[in-house]
């Protein structure tokens, strides 16, 4: 998969010559006791919250392959516009959810 991913409208030096439409990927992940312990722990002696940093890049990222994933169905060789976003769908869990246009360019 060669899909160039930006977050703005164009991409420079690259002409869009057809617009696909809206793709997206998303997943929904569940916090896990085992981290919330230890996520606990380090919110009483201060400092990052690794085992949450962690989840969430991997969240981000299964949500971008899914979109992506999403782009090459429709033929797609970039997706502008991107974006993420989260929402929480239950006590403890939340989607996240990536979304942008494809598009083709030359």
């Amino acid at each position: 998969m060669n899909i160039q991913v930006v977050n703005t409208e164009t991409i420079p030096g690259k002409e869009i010559t057809e617009v696909l439409g809206l793709v997206r990927g998303s997943t929904i992940r569940a916090k896990w006791i085992g981290k919330d312990i230890m996520a606990g722990l380090r919110n009483i002696v201060g400092g990052e919250m690794t085992e949450y940093t962690e989840m969430l890049a991997e969240t981000r990222e299964q949500a971008l392959k899914r979109m992506l994933e999403d782009a090459e169905r429709l033929g797609a060789n970039a997706v502008v516009n991107v974006r993420f976003t989260t929402s929480m769908v239950a006590a403890g869990a939340a989607e996240m959810l990536a979304y942008g246009t494809a598009v083709t360019i030359r």
